[in-house]
């Protein structure tokens, strides 16, 4: 991820299923910003499913895919959790989860069946979702006089930049975001206003 600027992610909630000699395998793949959010689709899930053996699941958060987790939920490990990761990375996919949830049907897969039953729900899930593709951007926030207003707005419009915030008073105070391929280059065109702050403030 260190050299581009975009990534992919679910547009919206999907969901799929796989069957294998009477277990019924449903998957639901969400997107998802934080963990916050992962803990509540497995509640949810969870709640809804209370009678179902596994709730299986992976996630992957973040720009550069740093964040992520895979979860067996009871079944032999390697079995289940890994594979749905690795349809996630399969699709290029971030901020993403996907939980499946398994309803054994008494007759027992084994590894490679299991390996298989989960990662073709995965699968399934994403193919039915609408993925789209976002650019990586910075925040940053500058701090600057009034004096300076006329400068800095001019080099924003020139870059076809909205601020994402403005507090203007006697010490004035703008967030933007900027396009991680531009990042470098703006960030260097403030700095070299000696009358300024910039401050980074995250990347999304």
């Amino acid at each position: 991820m260190l050299f581009e600027d975009t990534y992919k992610m679910l547009g919206q909630t999907s969901t799929g299923e796989f069957k294998d000699r009477g277990s019924k395998f449903f998957s639901y793949a969400f997107p998802v910003l934080n963990g916050d959010e992962v803990k509540n689709h497995l509640q949810d899930l969870r709640k809804k499913h209370y009678d179902a053996r596994h709730h299986v699941y992976a996630y992957i958060i973040g720009v550069d895919k740093s964040n992520w987790r895979a979860n067996d939920d009871g079944e032999p490990s390697g079995s289940s959790g890994k594979p749905i990761h690795g349809q996630l990375l399969s699709y290029d996919l971030t901020n993403t989860l996907i939980v499946v949830v398994r309803y054994f049907g008494g007759t027992k897969l084994g590894i490679r069946g299991l390996i298989n039953a989960y990662r073709s729900a995965a699968k399934d899930a994403i193919e039915k979702a609408d993925i789209i593709e976002k650019k990586i951007e910075d925040i940053y926030e500058l701090e600057f006089s009034y004096q300076d207003m006329n400068t800095i707005m001019k080099i924003l419009k020139d870059e076809d930049i909205s601020p994402l915030s403005t507090d203007f008073q006697i010490d004035c105070k703008l967030q933007f975001k900027v396009r991680k391929q531009d990042s470098a280059r703006l960030y260097d065109k403030f700095k070299a206003i000696h009358t300024l702050k910039i401050k980074y403030l995250k990347t999304i």
